[in-house]
């Protein structure tokens, strides 16, 4: 009796966000504690009934689905590896989505730290565990088969362990790619970036996916150009079924663009939008994250990876030398010369800023980024280089032609940002 009192008050300081510090959607989780507080009664009026019965009360009535149906509409699916440090932000976001009834399901990919802890600590969310992994799949697609195997819901939703969605996001979701006859629904997260660094490469890094996957061919049925989101991706299950599901594409690193080519070849519609004002994401905690995570995904993202890294380094030389010699010659009073290279280099400049803004970054990121050209055009070799050894890391993984090691499971590549999701609150996260 006191180890079950101990889990489930351990279940309350979760919701109140005792558990992880600096996880912002904690005060979503208290927001709405208070709102259903008089439905059960003020604490002061109860205050010898322990704190658990009320958390226990509360997720449920959250979660409650409607009791016309017999199961599900949509299944949530969660693939989660060594993900304390934001899966509780997650699911906190996913059972308070109200207007669609729906099920939870957290595929627990072999994690070695509490995340298996910490989504027990849901009422109502299942926590699985995949089958052992079959030669040269990767971990994700396994955990998302084992998933999709206990979905009863008509939409199966995949979305990753690091994303926080909005209030309404899953029900509009649904109802958006139902109007679009959409076989495959997918956000592109909006972006959260912190440190030097993320703010200086990631837009970069999107703005080049936003031009090599353009929005009208992405949406083109008639276009062979395919992309979509793993980290939100929804389908019907009809669909997901006709095309093999993650089975199909089990050995795809990018199993995201993989599963959207299937659609496509088979004449289904695919929908990439983008995704602020629904769906939220902080890819990478830090550096050696970000490095691992895009070395993995680079040069599959982009084939022709040298020429890519070379076009990108001269642009940066053109901006950031032309300035600097353009300054230099005014200081020694070469006006004309000056004026000609600065006139260059602020045109580079601004066209560079065109491209950023297609990224859906912030102005200052924007600004910043051009300072990322260097280090995108290094990890662009930098993964043309691990792929051609035949070894790539991720989450203390390696994945090999014609192998795995400790189960070779990658992440999904994050396909490019496109068009507004729109229709829902646009809640704009700090950068």
């Amino acid at each position: 009796m006191p180890a079950i009192l101990a889990k489930r008050e351990f279940a309350f300081r979760v919701l109140y966000g005792e558990v992880w510090s600096g996880i912002s959607y904690t005060g979503r989780a208290r927001a709405a504690v208070a709102t259903h507080q008089n439905d059960y009664g003020q604490k002061s009026n109860r205050g010898n009934e322990p704190s658990h019965i009320f958390y226990n009360n509360l997720i449920p009535r959250i979660m409650a689905s409607d009791p016309v149906r017999s199961g599900p509409e949509v299944s949530v699916i969660v693939p989660a590896r060594n993900e304390q440090a934001s899966l509780g932000a997650c699911l906190a976001s996913i059972t308070q989505q109200t207007g669609v009834s729906f099920e939870v399901i957290v595929v627990d990919d072999g994690s070695t730290d509490r995340t298996r802890e910490i989504a027990l600590c849901f009422p109502g969310v299942r926590v699985i565990d995949p089958q052992p992994l079959p030669a040269r799949w990767t971990g994700k697609n396994n955990a998302l088969v084992a998933g999709a195997k206990e979905a009863r819901g008509e939409w199966l939703l995949f979305t990753d362990a690091d994303t926080v969605h909005l209030p309404g996001s899953l029900a509009h979701s649904v109802k958006e790619a139902t109007q679009r006859s959409a076989a495959l629904f997918s956000y592109s997260p909006e972006q959260e970036v912190d440190g030097f660094w993320q703010r200086a490469v990631m837009p970069v890094i999107f703005a080049e996916l936003a031009r090599t996957y353009r929005p009208r061919d992405v949406c083109d049925p008639a276009s062979p150009t395919a992309a979509a989101n793993g980290q939100y991706l929804l389908m019907s299950r009809e669909a997901y079924q006709q095309v093999g599901g993650h089975a199909a594409v089990a050995t795809e690193i990018l199993e995201d663009v993989a599963l959207a080519r299937l659609v496509k070849a088979r004449g289904g519609k695919t929908v990439l939008l983008y995704g602020r004002g629904a769906v939220r994401t902080r890819m990478y905690r830090d550096f050696a994250q970000l490095r691992e995570g895009w070395t993995k995904n680079l040069v599959l993202l982009f084939p022709k990876t040298s020429r890519l890294a070379v076009v990108r380094l001269a642009e940066f030389s053109g901006i950031v030398c032309g300035a600097t010699i353009s300054v230099l010659a005014a200081a020694k009073s070469h006006a004309a010369l000056a004026s000609v290279i600065g006139a260059s280099s602020a045109v580079l400049y601004l066209s560079f800023l065109r491209r950023m803004r297609t990224a859906h970054f912030s102005w200052p990121s924007n600004l910043l980024a051009v300072l990322g050209l260097p280090m995108f055009s290094y990890l662009l070799l930098r993964s043309q280089l691990s792929h051609k050894r035949g070894t790539v890391q991720w989450k203390g993984r390696s994945y090999a032609p014609g192998g795995n090691s400790d189960s070779g499971s990658l992440a999904a590549a994050q396909p490019c940002a496109l068009e507004s999701a729109g229709g829902i609150n646009q809640v704009r996260s700090p950068r």
